[in-house]
C-alpha cells in the first residue's frame, strides 16, 4: 500500500502549483501557508502557528520574518505574556488572502472532480484520521526522541 506516497505527491504538486502561481505577488516557497494561517487565527503565537502548520517553530520564525520584511506580517508582544510575540497580517497582507482561498478553492475542486458529496466528505474524515495518527509521531519525534520501528 503507498498512501502516504499517493498523498506526498499531491501535496508536493499542489505546493508546487502554488509557489509557481504565487511568484507574481512576491510570495516565495510555502509563503502562503503562513500568511493564510495568520489571518485565520489574528494574535497567533510561533509555537501554536507551528504546532498548526507541523513544521518546527525555527522554519516559522524564519518564515514569518520574511513575510514581516515584506509589509505582509506585523509582530506585537502578547499581552499575557511578555517572551511571547503575537503576528497578524497587515492591510497589505490581508489584500492577499482572498487571492490565495481562490487558488485552493480551485485546487479542492479540481482535485474532487468526480467525488461525490459524500465521498469528498468521506476523504476528508479519512485524511483528518490520519493526520491525528501521525501527531502523536511529530509530537514525539519535535522532542528529540526516536520512533521504534
Amino acid at each position: 500500500m503507498s498512501v502516504l506516497r499517493e498523498i506526498g505527491i499531491i501535496a508536493r504538486a499542489l505546493d508546487s502549483i502554488a509557489n509557481i502561481e504565487f511568484r507574481d505577488i512576491d510570495l516565495a516557497r510555502g509563503q502562503y501557508l503562513y500568511l493564510v494561517r495568520i489571518a485565520e487565527h489574528p494574535g497567533i503565537i510561533q509555537e501554536e502557528l507551528s504546532e498548526l502548520l507541523k513544521v518546527d517553530r525555527s522554519t516559522v520564525a524564519r518564515s514569518v520574518r520574511k513575510l514581516e520584511a515584506k509589509g505582509l506580517l506585523e509582530q506585537r508582544p502578547a499581552a499575557h505574556s511578555r517572551k511571547n510575540k503575537e503576528w497578524f497580517v497587515t492591510d497589505k497582507g490581508a489584500a492577499l488572502y482572498p487571492l490565495i482561498l481562490a487558488e485552493n478553492n480551485y485546487s479542492e475542486q479540481t482535485a474532487l472532480q468526480g467525488f461525490s458529496g459524500s465521498e469528498a466528505e468521506q476523504l476528508e474524515e479519512m485524511l483528518v484520521r490520519i493526520r491525528e495518527n501521525i501527531t502523536g509521531d511529530w509530537d514525539w519525534v519535535k522532542k528529540g526522541l526516536k520512533r521504534k520501528y
